[in-house]
């Protein structure tokens, strides 16, 4: 262990990658208002890693992801799916980056479920058919086929957050970025939602409070604070350290 800021680091050590998803390198950012919110973040996810990110509230995670599919630019080497971000690939890495937000209504917006998560892939230019048949394996991926003639603003929470998955999984994203997914759920829904995110066969990196979720479900934890990545290592390590732990505003789930 190496110390940064007199706590330690731990550094995750990369299996051999069977092709690289996301690179980030050196990323700085900062708000109008002159705030640094992102401080030299770097990190890389292969294909088929699930991780967690992790940190207090500030620390910077929404920012990030926020950069992974060219919502905010900062200063710094993003590239997604081999892709490099520039205007020209915008499009290419915005299909490729399937952003969830924490709260699904900012995301379903049509008047039925069919028509959200349509939306994407219509907006693609797919003919009809190709468009009838993202949308069911995208229902089926998320056990809510069922529900395509539903109306989106009549469904449960838990239910809606499932939708909003089925509406960038419509677009066959290499990458799925979800921002604190079990939020607000009861303990039904949240079960739900970790044997479905266990299941699907996708490179993910989720934000999350609910360490009794990271524990259960991702190999990797990254902890961000106050900008930086303070630890990326296994998330057994990560949780057996009380002391990064309560250094960085987590506890022991």
């Amino acid at each position: 262990m190496t110390p940064v800021n007199h706590q330690p680091k731990f550094e995750y050590q990369y299996p051999e990658c069977q092709g690289d998803v996301l690179i980030v390198d050196s990323l700085h950012f900062s708000y109008p208002d002159g705030h640094e919110a992102l401080r030299g973040v770097s990190l890389h996810l292969c294909q088929g890693d699930k991780v967690a990110l992790v940190g207090p509230n500030g620390a910077g995670k929404s920012t990030l992801m926020l950069h992974l599919n060219g919502i905010l630019t900062g200063k710094g080497e993003v590239t997604v799916a081999g892709l490099p971000f520039n205007k020209k690939n915008l499009p290419l890495i915005r299909a490729a980056v399937g952003l969830v937000f924490q709260n699904p209504d900012d995301q379903l917006f049509s008047p039925t479920v069919f028509e959200d998560v349509a939306f994407g892939p219509l907006h693609m230019g797919l003919p009809e058919n190709e468009v009838h048949s993202r949308v069911a394996e995208a229902l089926d991926a998320v056990r809510m086929s069922s529900f395509a003639e539903r109306l989106s603003h009549h469904l449960s929470v838990g239910e809606k957050k499932r939708i909003a998955i089925a509406t960038v999984l419509s677009m066959r994203p290499q990458l799925l970025i979800l921002d604190e997914p079990s939020a607000g759920l009861d303990p039904r829904a949240r079960r739900t939602l970790i044997n479905l995110l266990r299941e699907l066969p996708i490179t993910m990196l989720v934000s999350s409070h609910d360490l009794a979720m990271v524990k259960e479900l991702f190999p990797r934890t990254i902890v961000m604070d106050n900008g930086e990545i303070v630890a990326d290592a296994l998330t057994m390590e990560i949780l057996s350290d009380n002391s990064l732990l309560e250094a960085h505003g987590l506890e022991m789930p």
